[in-house]
């Protein structure tokens, strides 16, 4: 047969099949048009369909301008609400609840309890409930739980609002880092990554500004300040929120904004991204089996891949929690601590991107992730050999250059690995897993900056520089895993396949580890 334009197809002509009849809505397509999609897309003949009439470059621009900057803003917010804890302590925080260091340090860990046991039923539920309506509504939830933070009166009621502050803010990072990962093809995916997760940076830049400025409300209502910081940015939260319902799209089967050739032309190449360098057709799946869920529990990529994630997110929570207080420590005013954090976060967030398009443009993800990490092990180095030396600009220097390591290097982790599961609800369950149980690094870094290390904080440093390097392994053991594997698939089956005597839908079921699936390096 001959190549054709999707919309010469009499398939995708049929009279009884007009998508453009079935959408309630101009925002919101139905399930049956998603269906209808996704049958076009992995249709047998689709692989002889010209999609050379599709402006990749101007269908790529519309998806950006039109998820990018709501999932920026609703993650900025996340981390902010996150980690402001962290400004509220230099602003009197823990003397006004007469909480001591350790108190302190447990209000902070006992978050990450619960944003791990979440993480997982969180993803499933979003792509059954839609996205549209799942993320709006756990930022009503968390938003309102940080409102509330600012009328506790002691310790157990800070503990209990972060414990619950955990349960709401759960499905937020993995919900959009899986989310991504529905409408980006794997060369796409850590530069999109990149763009929402450098408003982490961004945050961290913003939230010093913003308690700054909050604090000097202190007294308004018979509140201290650092009361303000948790409920304005609660209510900001909220109100953001209601603004989400209305402004993210759900999948691309159902995207209005784009036109029906443009929605089989996405669909069609997220399904087969896996396969297409095996020469195989075969296209992930997409419904839900239990199975999916227990072969992400029983993946050893996951669990190395967790040792990676340790190595770059202990230092985020670190710095992201400490950060404040470390510079503070340094002899500057609070005022003073809060507006230093600022260029850092700003640079940060600048190399993040930067690095994920050369990421993206080469292909690759492990001599980048590597090519981070680096500098993070050398800016921890650079505080324990400066530290209590009397040149607190050199400590200010080291933890600088480990933050420009920590943000470009957390996007690579978590698209590398997201490139590597295939099977839309095995990828979700897997990303979970991996962001989830990796956020108990938060739990960890929780504890690195004791008050009774202050002002060197040597114990600190030196255990984020062994998770360091113990990260490094990691990505060493992954990219060497997984080009011996795809040099077996190679070897043993050949481009074709010949003589494998599995049928194509086999080879769906069994997702990345099908012989015709290669890993990312």
């Amino acid at each position: 047969m001959n190549a054709r334009h999707i919309h010469r197809s009499a398939k995708a002509t049929a009279p009884d099949d007009n998508l453009s009849d079935s959408s309630p809505s101009p925002d919101r397509g139905s399930p049956h048009e998603k269906e209808k999609i996704d049958r076009y897309a992995v249709d047998p003949e689709s692989a002889r369909i010209d999609f050379s009439h599709i402006n990749e470059k101007k269908v790529l621009r519309k998806m950006d301008l039109r998820l990018i900057p709501m999932l920026a803003l609703l993650y900025l917010l996340s981390f902010l609400d996150r980690g402001n804890i962290g400004n509220a302590k230099i602003e009197g925080l823990v003397g006004d609840l007469k909480m001591t260091g350790p108190q302190y340090n447990w209000c902070l860990t006992v978050f990450f309890f619960t944003y791990c046991v979440f993480e997982v039923p969180s993803n499933l539920l979003l792509k059954r409930l839609r996205p549209s309506i799942w993320l709006p509504t756990i930022m009503v939830a968390w938003g309102t739980v940080m409102t509330l933070m600012g009328i506790v009166q002691n310790y157990h009621g800070l503990l209990i609002a972060r414990l619950f502050l955990g349960v709401a803010e759960a499905g937020l990072y993995p919900g959009v880092a899986y989310y991504i990962t529905m409408w980006y093809v794997r060369e796409e995916g850590q530069f999109r990554q990149a763009m929402f997760f450098s408003a982490a940076s961004v945050a961290g830049a913003f939230s010093g500004l913003l308690a700054f400025a909050i604090a000097k409300m202190d007294g308004v209502g018979g509140y201290e300040g650092w009361r303000w910081i948790f409920i304005l940015e609660g209510i900001l939260t909220v109100i953001v929120a209601c603004i989400a319902y209305f402004t993210i799209y759900d999948f691309p089967e159902t995207a209005q904004f784009l036109t029906e050739d443009e929605r089989i032309w996405v669909v069609h190449r997220l399904k087969f991204q896996g396969s297409k360098q095996s020469g195989k057709m075969v296209a992930q799946s997409e419904h839900f089996k239990w199975k999916y869920v227990l072969d992400a529990f029983t993946d050893w990529q996951i669990y190395l891949a967790l040792i990676m994630y340790w190595g770059i997110v202990c230092p985020l929570y670190g710095t992201s929690l400490f950060l404040p207080t470390i510079i503070n420590e340094l002899g500057y005013t609070s005022s003073t601590a809060q507006l230093l954090t600022v260029p850092i976060y700003i640079v940060a967030a600048a190399l993040a991107v930067a690095v994920a398009w050369f990421s993206d443009r080469r292909g690759v993800r492990s001599p980048f992730i590597l090519a981070c990490m680096v500098p993070i092990g050398i800016g921890f180095i650079i505080c324990i050999s400066a530290s209590g030396r009397g040149i607190p600009g050199l400590v200010y220097a080291g933890v600088f250059i480990a933050v420009c390591g920590i943000y470009p290097a957390f996007p690579g982790n978590v698209t590398w690995l997201s490139n590597n599961l295939a099977g839309s609800y095995k990828r979700g369950a897997g990303m979970a897993i991996h962001i989830g149980v990796g956020n108990l690094g938060g739990a960890m870094a929780s504890n690195f900056y004791r008050t009774s290390d202050k002002p060197k904080y040597i114990l600190g440093h030196a255990l984020e520089i062994g998770f360091v390097v113990a990260g490094l392994l990691a990505v060493l053991l992954l990219r060497a895993n997984y080009t011996r594997i795809n040099k077996k698939r190679e070897r043993e089956w050949g481009m074709e396949g010949e003589g494998v005597g599995v049928s194509v839908q086999e080879l769906e079921e069994m997702g990345d580890r099908a012989w015709s699936f290669r890993y990312v390096l």
